[in-house]
């Protein structure tokens, strides 16, 4: 299949991006005593073109990650052909699970138990293993997304309890105008709650480009990051 090429001096952008974005992992490392092994670097390709992630690929990065699912599938038929890891993080509507459970092989932002219900019919139905975060409302406001602190334990053990799920721990955006430092620092221990009781569930997902450092200093193993990495939006068009 023939691909169309990136722009002229698109690879090189993206190749600095890249070093740019590794070197403040590195150094957030070095400031907290944490190994840069310990990390997932997520790159958010929502918007960007396929021939993007062929460049990412080929620079070594193979977890990408999308939130809008009819883009999203898109993409994973388009390069099917790379070892590719893909993450859903955006909020997942119950009529998109059978896409989403299709191509996702961790969703971030399970939130809800009618979702943890659909998602499991649809990976029982598609003979796939998925596996699922937690999302949490640091600000207790679970209308924008998230289940609230109190609520994450009971979530988290009726994903863990799913046929076709796998709970592989929590995720949480720092919500806007907030410390990043405590809103992480809270993350970390509602993570800690959920693997006490589910040693397994290890990942806790947080950090985008701008607060990626506060996000290692606490605890963070998967990093999502887009503009810091590919750099200005522009809408996706097919």
């Amino acid at each position: 299949m023939n691909y169309p090429d990136p722009p002229a001096g698109r690879g090189s952008e993206i190749a600095a991006g890249l070093a740019e974005v590794e070197r403040r992992i590195l150094d957030a490392c070095r400031s907290t005593g944490r190994s840069r092994d310990e990390l997932t670097l997520i790159a958010v390709t929502k918007t960007y073109p396929a021939a993007d992630l062929r460049l990412l690929a080929g620079l070594g990065v193979t977890d990408m990650g999308e939130n809008r699912d009819r883009e999203a599938a898109a993409k994973a038929a388009e390069c099917a052909d790379l070892p590719v890891t893909w993450h859903f993080i955006g909020q997942v509507q119950t009529n998109k699970a059978r896409s989403v459970v299709s191509y996702a092989d961790l969703i971030h932002g399970v939130d809800r138990g009618r979702l943890v219900g659909a998602l499991s019919r649809e990976a029982v139905q598609q003979g796939r293993e998925v596996g699922c975060l937690v999302q949490v409302a640091l600000d207790d406001r679970p209308e924008r997304g998230g289940a609230r602190p109190a609520d994450v334990p009971a979530l988290a053990d009726a994903v863990a309890g799913a046929p076709g799920l796998l709970l592989r721990g929590v995720m949480a955006v720092a919500p806007l105008g907030s410390d990043p430092d405590v809103a992480f620092a809270r993350l970390f221990e509602v993570a800690q709650a959920v693997q006490k009781e589910h040693p397994g569930a290890d990942v806790i997902s947080a950090g985008m480009s701008g607060d990626l450092a506060q996000a290692i200093a606490n605890g963070a193993t998967h990093l999502r990051v887009g503009t810091a990495l590919l750099g200005r939006r522009t809408p996706f068009v097919r």
